[in-house]
């Protein structure tokens, strides 16, 4: 089998490496993490009453969170 080197920075290698199981290899990890689907294979899988949803949810979550930083960052618990 061919292969090819490829350069990593530090913090690539780090989260590559927290993701290796045991017996796998890199070639292993990396194999697994992208050959499952790629990403347009999820276009359209939502209609759009569920897309809207989780849309309205992810933003109100977005919120909740900024206001208990900016709380914390105040002082406020």
């Amino acid at each position: 089998m061919a292969t090819k080197t490829i350069n990593l920075t530090e913090g690539a290698y780090a989260r590559l490496h927290a993701l290796k199981r045991e017996s796998e290899s890199f070639s292993d990890v990396i194999n697994r993490l992208t050959g499952k689907f790629a990403i347009l294979e999820l276009v359209g899988i939502l209609d759009d009453e569920t897309a809207r949803g989780m849309r309205s949810a992810k933003r109100e979550f977005g919120k909740r969170l900024r206001r208990g930083v900016d709380g914390k960052a105040r002082g406020v618990t």
